[in-house]
């Protein structure tokens, strides 16, 4: 079987994992089912792609050769590969299981022993990207399980990314995105400590970012999150919530490590303070909104 006649399931049919699905269309894999805990959200993704809307994990499985997961947490993918009623891996013999979420690493572990138990294989492919990568393929893709699997779709893969990059056995993919999306949330609190800062002292924002673009003040958060913060424009591409569980994740591991991470820790606790707000769901850039003193939380908030 050629590897465009592969059959794709995808489970999670949010923005990322819908934007994934058309990807592949676009590039000749034809799309066979497609699940969401939100039956219309399947339905909408299956409009875009022409696979079949189910509700049944089972069923994804039946139709495809390749299953990609992109769910919310820990407790998400147990469910989706639950060892009773229904789960993708009822009859999933031969299957291979792509698994993008950023979840606990040794939830990734667990799941490659699931699988493999019941004769299917599975990969984590963690993504370092957004939404307008899945859509155009340019995804930055971390990815780690048995190699001889990694090797066999290295192809869709290709597809799916700008970059791609084999990590290691199953867990480590998931270490390093922790790692990465840690690292990131401390920038994007720093700036927006910063800009909070200019904004006290009557700085001119738009001469505060050039000038940081330009020094050690610069970083990528700067180019993606900087005129947002300064807008009030917090249209979410990656959510306060999520920041706030891939921090936890990082945290996680530097205890099992014996390792102290207090900037890690408080920006971990500043996103816990957005959720407590009734800002989770907003984009990370707005934890700004906790560090302007002109801005008094979410009564004056703009959401775009």
């Amino acid at each position: 079987m050629g590897a465009s006649a592969l059959r794709i399931g995808v489970v999670g049919t949010g923005r990322m994992g819908a934007n994934i699905a058309q990807r592949l269309k676009d590039v000749g894999y034809p799309i066979a089912a497609l699940y969401d805990v939100r039956l219309e959200a399947a339905a909408e993704a299956a409009n875009l792609t022409g696979g079949e809307a189910t509700a049944s994990l089972g069923r994804v499985t039946e139709l495809s050769d390749v299953v990609i997961t992109v769910v919310s947490d820990d407790a998400a993918m147990y469910a989706i590969f639950g060892a009773v009623g229904d789960s993708l891996l009822k009859d999933a013999k031969g299957t291979i299981f792509i698994n993008c979420a950023t979840v606990t690493p040794s939830v990734h572990v667990e799941i490659q022993k699931r699988a493999e138990q019941s004769g299917a294989h599975s990969l984590e492919a963690c993504m370092a990207s957004s939404i307008p990568q899945a859509r155009n393929g340019t995804l930055y893709l971390m990815v780690a399980g048995r190699e001889e699997i990694f090797a066999r779709v290295k192809p869709l893969l290709e597809k799916m990314s700008a970059s791609l990059k084999y990590v290691g056995p199953a867990g480590k993919a998931a270490q390093v995105k922790a790692l990465v999306n840690m690292v990131m949330n401390v920038n994007t609190a720093g700036l927006a400590e910063g800009l909070g800062l200019a904004d006290a002292l009557g700085l001119d924002l738009d001469v505060v970012r050039e000038i940081f673009s330009q020094t050690g003040a610069n970083s990528r958060v700067l180019e993606t999150d900087g005129a947002d913060m300064q807008n009030r424009d917090h249209e979410v591409y990656f959510s306060a919530a999520h920041a706030a569980k891939d921090s936890g994740i990082a945290l996680g591991l530097a205890e099992d490590a014996g390792l102290s991470l207090p900037l890690a820790r408080a920006t971990f606790e500043q996103y816990e303070r957005m959720k407590r707000l009734g800002l989770g769901e907003l984009d990370k850039s707005g934890i700004s909104e906790l560090t302007f003193i002109s801005r008094h939380g979410k009564d004056h908030l703009t959401h775009a």
